[in-house]
């Protein structure tokens, strides 16, 4: 082996070890980060939470992060619209807040982001990776996603007539 092939393997090697001690020495993260008053929900997905029947209202503090519908029998769907934190709140019927709550909206686990520069494209990856469409990709790649998939849509409803 030369020289420089073994620098680079000592280059790889270290550059792992350093992301694992990180990893390592990184503080768990629970599913509903912050106090237990805090939601988490993953953008584009959606969660289920019990809430009292007697809602009357539902106040979202900025509805481009999260949206919220309530369903009988004391249901709660929240969907994650865009990343950030905002406020929840429900109020019975003579306006008496209930609860309120902060719901934090996240990126998917199982979505990588590839950068080349400052652009980036994203990629789920369950179980092999394949690009997604998500916010915050360069223009170029959210693009050209977006016209992948209505053009597959157009062509499936096509088929369907």
């Amino acid at each position: 082996m030369t020289v420089l092939s073994l620098r680079w393997r000592y280059l790889g090697v270290s550059v792992a070890a350093g992301l694992l001690a990180l990893l390592a020495a990184a503080p768990a993260r629970s599913q509903s980060s912050g106090d237990a008053g805090d939601l988490t929900v993953m953008v584009d997905r959606a969660k289920l939470i019990k809430v009292p029947d007697r809602i009357g209202t539902l106040v979202i503090g900025n509805p481009l992060i999260v949206d919220a519908a309530l369903q009988p029998g004391g249901n709660l769907v929240l969907t994650g619209k865009g990343y950030g934190a905002t406020n929840l709140m429900a109020l019975d019927r003579k306006g008496e807040v209930l609860f309120e709550k902060t719901i934090r909206v996240e990126a998917p686990r199982d979505v990588v982001f590839v950068y080349r520069g400052a652009d980036r494209q994203s990629y789920s990856c369950a179980p092999i990776c394949e690009p997604r469409l998500m916010l915050g990709d360069s223009d170029a790649a959210f693009k050209s996603s977006l016209e992948q998939g209505v053009a597959r849509n157009a062509a499936a409803q096509a088929a369907a007539r």
